[in-house]
Formats: structure tokens, sequence, C-alpha cells
């Protein structure tokens, strides 16, 4: 487990088919080789919080979840009848929880982006290590003050960069790394969010707005400006970024539309139809995301209560939401090296992220799968790496990144050695403040820049 293999084609400028068995080449651990276990509250019982603590039920030997704190009462039952938890270590939230004696050697908070903060500060005061799902908070002094808390009490900090943990990723950076392509030039990174999946997340769901989440940048993408941190080998110094609600607001919604898709005119013309987002999937059996969010009863008839009742079902013309559609951001590294980077709602992948790596002897390609292509300028030959994983079945989210995440995190806490942690603590203050810097770019239609105290000032 743990494994990425890397199969080599060489071949001219076009590709040629493969002949023979592939070589493999091994860039991750092969197994977890920690034999402690270590144990975890789980503070907010979610999407990602339940993804996360699946790793205790593959490997009961290693993780125990002791404890969990969620307002849903449903997802605290689904929850506490998964790990077998008691009903006395069944919180109605955070701060109930927190208030009890350190019980566990490490917290896994995935609550609201706004709650993160507080939550956070709560348990790394009782000494828990903390895994925190990203963004680390909602404004640049929190994320600040979390990262002094931490290391004031020693304890490890895991922002959930996952991106840093994606095979494919990790062999970009391992290439780059070697001096395979020179010396890097630039960087293309493209997240192409999937027209439903906005739809369904930035519009109707939990992060359209941004006072009650986040500006999508940070909320959607910051470990996105995180991993081409990663990639480059310098410092960013400058920062400019454009980008608006292009699409989904008032002025745009079609001409008798009615405000809920259950009972539209014009419903069957339009892609981001809850009908066809939820109530089809379902008819088809599909209860998974997302229409797992939208309800957990499997029926469908609770489905469709759902959709004419809840923010799930209304026009995407006629929400709440505020947040950036579309996005772009400039980066300038040190030494005159650059970087771009395009989030936008509107594609058929649904964030299968694309990347470009300009070397001055030679270019690294990612398109949305599991390989990367290497064109070498002198030899006018290619090499394509398969970068796969065989991560288990449980945490196979972001293309096993999420797994990989949980182990090298759990070996980081049992060993207490937190160079397990791919984004430490000081690299991921690092990449929120140019989150926050762009945004106030496009805010103000203005450049910012580093200043030698890792602040960020209009340049």
């Amino acid at each position: 487990m743990g494994t990425k293999q890397s199969k080599e084609i060489s071949s001219s400028s076009e590709r040629q088919e493969q002949v023979g068995d592939p070589d493999k080449e091994t860039v991750m651990e092969e197994q977890n080789t920690t034999e402690k276990q270590v144990s975890c509250v789980v503070v907010g019982a979610g999407q990602r919080g339940s993804g996360y603590a699946t790793y205790a039920k593959s490997f009961p030997d290693l993780l125990k979840i002791v404890a969990v704190a969620d307002p849903s009462e449903s997802n605290s039952s689904r929850f506490k009848k998964t790990h077998n938890i008691d009903d006395s270590m069944v919180f109605s939230g955070w701060k109930e929880l927190a208030t009890m004696d350190k019980m566990a050697d490490f917290a896994c908070i995935c609550t609201p982006d706004r709650v993160h903060k507080d939550a956070a500060m709560a348990f790394i005061k009782k000494g828990y290590h903390i895994l925190l799902e990203k963004p680390m908070a909602t404004s640049e002094e929190d994320c600040t003050e979390i990262c002094e808390a931490c290391k004031e009490h020693n304890v490890m900090l895991c922002v959930c960069h996952v991106l840093r943990y994606y095979p494919p990723n990790l062999k970009i950076k391992e290439l780059i790394e070697s001096g395979i392509i020179g010396d890097v030039v630039t960087i293309q990174h493209l997240e192409p969010v999937g027209f439903f999946h906005f739809a369904h997340s930035y519009v109707r769901g939990n992060w359209r707005n941004t006072e009650q989440s986040s500006f999508s940048l940070l909320a959607k993408s910051c470990h996105d400006i995180d991993l081409i941190c990663s990639w480059m080998p310098t410092q960013c110094k400058r920062v400019s970024s454009f980008g608006s609600l292009n699409h989904f607001k008032p002025e745009n919604k079609p001409k008798d539309a009615g405000n809920r898709c259950t009972d539209c005119s014009v419903e069957s013309t339009c892609p981001y139809s809850a009908v066809k987002i939820y109530l089809d999937r379902a008819k088809r059996g599909n209860f998974k995301w997302p229409v797992s969010i939208v309800t957990d009863v499997e029926d469908l008839e609770v489905l469709k209560e759902k959709l004419q009742t809840g923010p799930y079902g209304r026009c995407v013309y006629e929400c709440d939401n505020d947040v950036c559609d579309n996005q772009v951001v400039n980066m300038e590294f040190e030494g005159g090296k650059t970087a771009s980077f395009t989030m936008i709602a509107f594609t058929e992948s649904v964030c299968a992220r694309q990347t470009k790596v300009f070397g001055t002897l030679g270019e690294l390609t990612y398109n949305g799968d599991i390989e990367v292509d290497h064109f070498d300028f002198l030899s006018k030959q290619r090499k394509t790496y398969y970068c796969t994983s065989n991560a288990t079945a449980g945490l196979g989210g972001h293309g096993g990144a999420d797994f990989h995440l949980v182990q090298n995190f759990i070996k980081a806490v049992a060993e207490n050695d937190p160079s397990y942690i791919k984004s430490g603590i000081d690299e991921t203050l690092e990449s929120h403040r140019i989150v926050f810097a762009a945004e106030q770019s496009r805010l103000s239609g203005k450049t910012y820049q580093r200043t030698d105290d890792g602040k960020w000032v209009v340049s």
C-alpha cells in the first residue's frame, strides 16, 4: 500500500505503442511500517471527516477513532456505528468535546471553513496534533494565529493540501528536482471545477457565499497555489489576479424560468438543472455524491421533497451566491520565474487538473489522468510516466491522495516526526498568504508584492 508505480515509455516526438513489460519505479512507501497505533477525535463527521476516518476501518491496528463531534444527529449516529464509538464519546459539537481532558493523539478537524480557527485553537491548546481540512482559516490573521499556537504548544499541524500527495504531482516535483528539464522558467496550471460541481458546491451549496464561508480561490484552490509553490524552486515575490462572478446571477436567468427546478418550464434546456444533477442520478440508483449531500436517505420521494423545499433545488440564477466562477492568478518568483493559475467553473472535466512545466532543457505535461509526459529538447525523445496509487477503496479520493495524506500524518504522529508532512507549518502559512494577496489583487486591481518579513503589500 502507498506505492506509486511509474512506467516509462521511450519514443520519438510522436508517441509509440508500449512494447513488453514496462519498468516499474517505486517513489512512495510500499507500506506503512509504523507499528504503533495512534488515536484520533473527529471534529466534523461530514464528507471529509468521514472520508479521512475510513483509514481506521482498513488499518485498525494503526488508527483508532475514540470520539466524534458533529451537530448533525444523523452524521454522528452513522459515524458512531461505523467506528464502534461508545455513546459517551459522541458529542453535539466541538465546544463540548473541547471541554474534556485530552483523550487522543490528534484531532481531525473538518468543520465548516469559518469554524476552523476556533476549533483548531481549542484542540491545539489541549495538546492535540492537528489534521485540519483546507483552507486553514478564512483570514490571514487567523491562519497566522493557528501556526503560532502550534509552535507554542509543540504540536504538529497538517493542513489537508492533498494535491501534494497525488502521485502525478509527486512525479512532477521529482522530475523538476532531478534537473531533467533544466531550470524551470514558467508553470501553467488549470483547475477545471466542472459545470455541475460548481453549481452544486459554489452556487447552491456550502461554499457559495463569501461571508458565510470564504471566497472561491481560498475554498477551492488554495491547495493549487500551494502546489505551484511546492514545485517552484524559488519563492513567490509578486502576485496579481483577475476574476468575477460571470454567469450565475439574476440577469442571466432564462426567460420564463421558475425559481425551482422541480417546477420550471425551461428545466429541460438547462444544464445546471437540479433535476438532472440529483434526481436523474438517483433514478439510476446513484445516491452517492453529490446526491448524498442533498439527503442521506436513499429514497426518491425524500429527495424530491428536498429539492422542492431545500437549497439544492433552487434556480442557479436565484441563489445568494457571490463567489467567482472564473479566476486567474499570475505569480512571479525569484529569478524571473513565473506561473499562471486558472480556476474555471465551465468545464466537462471535474477537478481533473492540467499542468505544463516549461524548463530550459525540456517540458513536462500532465492532462488530468495518470500520465506525466516529459519531452527532452536535445534528444527529442518523450517519456511517459504512468503514476498510479493502490490506495484503499475507502480513501480513493483525489486519485488516492487522501489515503497518502492520512497515512503520512499518522506516521508523523506515531514516530513524532513532522518530516512525513509534505506541507509544513511555515510553507502552509506562506501559500495561504499568497491566496489572500491574490484575492486582494482581484478586488483592488493592483499587484501585490512580498516584503522581507513575509507580509504582502501593494506593489
